[in-house]
């Protein structure tokens, strides 16, 4: 494009964006969501189970158990954890030699690339959830990379039940996000991964975990 073209269309538009009076309308009120912590797990739960994800709620002392008696009735080949994290010294403290071993994420991608895409089980803390849309919020970080709850076909994720806030702009600002910084992505996740790219049809497992398995604690 000229510069004489580039001029005339810029001019054409400066006219067109000058002329007249333009009325803008109000935008219309978002109704908030003001849901007590019962009604927030029940709604999260329901939702999350609608994009299949299995939800357990078990309290804050026995979820430990709980994961237990999951992976004994399953044959896996591991389970990825943070080992520097809080999660990960639970898990270390509580482990038994009949469950499947725990495999710190301790190395660099390509270092350990086998072996993230070939861990049948990964499991990480989260930030908190989102009742109103049925999401959990991931902050990835050096202890608990983005691929920690990507590449394993199975994704645990551990939630505390306090953190279950009612809205994302809730969740932004009573954790302050924009004040404390933020990783490179904060990441929503409704269920196991899913497209519908393959002919307009809905399908699970596709580009991700197959299957997500949410802890909330109370």
């Amino acid at each position: 494009m000229t510069a004489n073209a580039r001029a005339n269309i810029l001019s054409r538009l400066r006219a067109t964006t000058t002329q007249g009076s333009f009325a803008v309308p109000d935008a219309p009120v978002i109704a908030g969501l003001a849901l007590s912590l019962e009604e927030r797990i029940d709604r999260l739960r329901r939702m999350l189970e609608t994009m299949h994800a299995e939800v357990q709620v078990v309290s804050s002392s026995a979820w430990l158990g709980a994961l237990k008696a999951r992976l004994r009735a399953r044959g896996l080949n591991g389970l990825l954890y943070g080992a520097e994290t809080p999660l990960g010294a639970a898990l270390e403290a509580a482990w038994e030699d009949d469950l499947p071993p725990l495999v710190p994420y301790s190395e660099s991608v390509e270092q350990c690339r086998e072996q993230l895409f070939h861990i049948d089980a990964g499991i990480t803390t989260t930030r908190g959830a989102i009742a109103e849309n049925g999401a959990l919020i991931l902050w990835p970080s050096a202890a608990e990379p983005r691929l920690m709850s990507l590449t394993p076909g199975l994704h645990i994720a551990v939630l505390e039940a306090g953190m279950i806030f009612n809205t994302f702009a809730e969740a932004i600002d009573q954790q302050a996000w924009l004040q404390e910084g933020m990783p490179t992505n904060a990441l929503l996740i409704s269920g196991p991964s899913k497209t519908a790219d393959i002919e307009l049809t809905l399908t699970f497992g596709v580009h991700g975990p197959k299957e997500l398995v949410v802890f909330i604690l109370t």
